[in-house]
């Protein structure tokens, strides 16, 4: 464990309000005390780029209940600046990526405390900008890949993305056509968005627009699709279950409460959902998030996958903060949005 002064104070942008993006207190910059010395399997680490997320809205958007200042942000990079006793995975000096716990404090701080178990050494080849968009689409999708849908680089079926110039997307397409044999038909309604789906891989993009959706997937797969991917389920178990080959699988990450998913036992469909922050928040095996973490690292240093960031803010504060949300909002980004100091 090394020693980190006393007394000492850190920049931070809090969430003192929530609510919309106008109100004077949704985002604030402030300092705060900073971290105490790392214990156990914490690392503290110094912040130097974080990504915003649709959590990052959304936990916002819904206000301050706790009527305390929140420290948002689930996605960061930086260096390791002091370690826990029982830490073996890193040590100080170590650039590291991660994208943290929902109940800890966030990445929109100087310095911040997280578990080395739920952290990935940095890709060597990438600024802190660059990995700072990887590690929870990363995860997330890794996780919704091979531990939910079980793909292995012999999977050769069809996978559906809805939404592949978004976050997850995004990541997701890259690694299951380096790392799976499966045809990728991703969804996008944009010729920007339709343009950086085929270029991160996807070998045929459709309109999830059009009326015509489900011929349009269909003239790719006539016999159906194998697996889906969704970040938006809502309105789409009709469209699922015409286009769902039986015995197929969907893997969904959106907080859709009311979904009717008896019309999918017809064809004996497999519903699954992923939630990366599940491992953290119960505790349950979370080296599986390092190793992800760090096969995304190699991938990345070997040139067979690439950084989603497609732009940069900064330096790291409110204003910059508060441009990235009102962006993500839109509902119209391609791939991540970071926020630097390297600006």
């Amino acid at each position: 464990m090394t020693a980190v002064p006393q007394n000492e104070t850190v920049t931070a942008v809090v969430s003192r309000a929530g609510g919309p993006l106008d109100g004077p207190n949704s985002l604030v910059d402030t300092r705060i005390p900073a971290p105490g010395a790392p214990t156990g399997h914490d690392l503290l680490v110094k912040v130097q780029a974080v990504s915003v997320n649709p959590v990052d809205v959304k936990v916002r958007a819904s206000g301050n209940r706790g009527d305390k200042d929140r420290i948002l942000g689930w996605d960061a990079s930086g260096t390791v600046v002091a370690v826990g006793e029982d830490v073996t995975l890193f040590r100080p000096g170590d650039e590291v990526f991660y994208a943290g716990a929902i109940e800890r404090s966030g990445s929109y701080s100087a310095r911040q405390l997280v578990d080395e178990r739920i952290v990935g050494p940095k890709p060597s080849s990438l600024t802190h900008a660059q990995a700072a968009a990887l590690p929870l689409t990363g995860i997330t999708a890794w996780e919704a890949l091979f531990d939910k849908l079980g793909l292995t680089q012999n999977s050769s079926g069809t996978l559906l993305v809805l939404g592949g110039a978004g976050g997850v997307g995004s990541i997701l397409i890259q690694l299951a056509k380096e790392l799976t044999s499966a045809t990728v038909i991703a969804t996008a309604s944009r010729s920007e968005s339709r343009e950086w789906a085929l270029s991160l891989g996807a070998d045929a993009v459709v309109d999830h627009s059009s009326d015509d959706l489900a011929h349009q997937i269909l003239a790719v797969a006539p016999g159906g699709v194998d697996w889906v991917f969704t970040p938006q389920s809502k309105g789409r178990i009709p469209l699922f279950t015409e286009i769902v080959r039986p015995f197929g699988e969907i893997v969904a990450i959106d907080d859709e409460r009311d979904l009717d998913l008896f019309a999918l036992k017809g064809k004996a469909i497999s519903w699954h959902w992923e939630l990366m922050f599940t491992r953290p928040r119960f505790g349950y095996d979370l080296e599986a998030q390092h190793r992800a973490l760090a096969s995304i690292s190699e991938l990345v240093d070997a040139g067979r996958i690439r950084t989603t960031m497609t732009k940069m803010l900064g330096p790291i504060g409110a204003e910059a903060l508060r441009e990235a949300h009102q962006i993500l909002e839109t509902g119209h980004a391609v791939g991540k949005i970071v926020v630097a100091n390297e600006v």
